[in-house]
């Protein structure tokens, strides 16, 4: 769901991208590796140091998201907040599984 309010990223908006521009770099980094016809083991060391940024951008967003709009829509209450915490969850067993 997207809403108009303010994001509860929005104060790590900055490191956020920076992390998510240094996975890009890891990914391209991976192609190359791949065109260049790199060591097997050499190329899982990178995609392992990829999928890691990745996965330390979706926990912040995590944390900012049960920090800031869940608690806001657990404060008022009703549906809404029962939607944010289901969407919660999803995202949670959407990480683990991955």
């Amino acid at each position: 769901m997207t809403t108009t309010a303010p994001h509860g990223y929005m104060a790590d908006k900055d490191a956020l991208l920076k992390r998510l521009r240094r996975a890009e770099g890891q990914v391209r980094g991976v192609a190359r590796m791949v065109d260049e016809d790199a060591y097997c083991i050499d190329i899982l060391t990178q995609v392992s140091a990829a999928t890691k940024a990745l996965e330390t951008v979706a926990l912040q967003l995590l944390e900012d998201h049960l920090a800031h709009c869940v608690a806001e829509a657990a404060e008022t209450g009703g549906p809404v907040a029962q939607q944010k915490l289901s969407e919660a969850s999803a995202a949670i067993a959407r990480l683990v599984r991955s």
